[in-house]
């Protein structure tokens, strides 16, 4: 059985950038074992919601677009992208049915900021000057991220042979994002940020009882070539997994209550 992950189209505007961003995301969560599950984001709510409802885990992608800062009650800086209404609302559909069935999230880029302000954190809007966050695709190791060595972040990466075993986890990573979480959201902590600026890189949830990853870089265009990135899929995709083998435990127990009474 493969689990299967609901990925929204990543944007509803540009075409062009979803025909080389989306097929990169679906190649990694099936190398990873999954079975990738595309929900369109200009369907119907109660469409959406439907779908995702035979999904074990949720992928939100990156995005050209920015998340509206009304959402985190913020001014509109001059260099903030138009929102995506119909991926914002697709990605808060998503999300209300993982947390509420405590299915494995994955937030990439955007996917993260989106993440984060669902969970009512704000978003720096303009980062600090110096290092190069917004490098692109074409730049495999845009700059270092220092990683909480008590995080389960660590420890994934970790098991997969992708970090020394040290207290002092850096890594090189790529980097396209102009974005990045500033106040935290609930049931979210930080577990990776850039040594060089402090700007926030990577979330993980706090309950003991769901997976929630969020990175601001783009581990799926280098699932090929980098341990670490496919570790992160891979854990993903196997967090789905068990979630669904819970599932089907709990309907059995159920059943088998039932045909009992």
């Amino acid at each position: 059985m493969k689990p299967r992950i609901a990925i929204p189209v990543p944007n509803s505007k540009r075409p062009l950038y979803v025909g080389i961003a989306l097929p990169q995301y679906e190649r990694a969560i099936r190398n990873a074992g999954g079975m990738p599950v595309i929900i369109e984001v200009n369907a119907t709510s109660s469409e959406i919601a439907q779908a995702v409802k035979s999904c074990d885990g949720v992928l939100l992608p990156g995005s050209p677009a920015d998340v509206d800062p009304e959402k985190y009650g913020a001014t509109r800086h001059l260099d903030t992208a138009p929102a995506d209404p119909l991926r914002d609302n697709t990605d808060e559909l998503l999300l209300q049915d993982a947390y509420n069935m405590r299915k494995p999230v994955f937030g990439i880029c955007y996917g993260l900021q989106s993440l984060n302000v669902w969970r009512t954190g704000t978003l720096t809007q303009q980062m600090p000057q110096g290092v190069n966050h917004k490098a692109g695709r074409s730049v495999g190791q845009a700059h270092r991220v220092q990683i909480d060595p008590e995080s389960k972040l660590a420890a994934i990466l970790r098991d997969a042979g992708a970090l020394p075993d040290s207290r002092e986890l850096v890594m090189p990573v790529n980097s396209s994002h102009h974005q990045a979480p500033e106040t935290l959201g609930d049931g979210l902590r930080l577990v990776a940020w850039c040594p060089e600026d402090g700007v926030r890189e990577a979330v993980e949830g706090t309950a003991p009882d769901q997976f929630v990853l969020g990175v601001q870089w783009h581990p799926e265009r280098s699932y090929d070539s980098d341990e670490a990135s496919r570790a992160m899929f891979q854990a993903f995709v196997r967090a789905a997994f068990e979630w669904h083998q819970q599932l089907a435990k709990k309907q059995q127990d159920f059943e088998s209550v039932g045909r009992k009474s």
